[in-house]
């Protein structure tokens, strides 16, 4: 054996089809795109979801729901996180910044305090909005709950 009788495996090496080269190779004329019609055509593209004339999936299927454009999406915090967060950093005073500075929200996102939970420290709490269960909670320790 040396380089000069060097080949590869019967059958594993096929050539490809060489289309639209004449009569003789079987794959003339019309290229093995059959007769007329858009797919024999170039240039020829599906379009998305096209499903051969049948009415498409997203035609079949009716539209539902709602979308409210003017939906205000709050980032909601709970009350037992305010407690949690005034222990570790002992703070009497919270406000949108210092959900900041936690990573409980980005500067984009508006924040509502929620009252699940309890409070024991006075707090004074700014966000831009408050459940009424987290104002009496707030309250109810002497804290101030104030929207921004």
């Amino acid at each position: 054996m040396n380089l000069s009788n060097l080949k590869p495996a019967t059958g594993s090496v096929k050539s490809g089809k060489r289309i639209g080269r004449g009569p003789g190779s079987g794959m003339g004329g019309t290229s093995t795109r059959g007769h007329k019609g858009a797919k024999s055509r170039s240039g020829y593209s599906r379009k998305r979801g096209f499903e051969g004339g049948q009415m498409p999936l997203q035609r079949r299927v009716p539209k539902f729901g709602f979308k409210n454009i003017n939906r205000v999406e709050y980032k909601a915090i709970n009350i037992d996180t305010l407690q949690k967060l005034a222990e570790t950093k002992s703070l009497t005073a919270i406000s949108l910044d210092t959900f900041i500075e936690a990573g409980f929200v980005s500067a984009s996102q508006l924040v509502k305090i929620l009252g699940k939970g309890s409070l024991t420290i006075k707090l004074d709490v700014t966000a831009n909005a408050f459940s009424a269960s987290a104002i009496k909670a707030i309250e109810a320790v002497g804290g101030t709950a104030t929207t921004c």
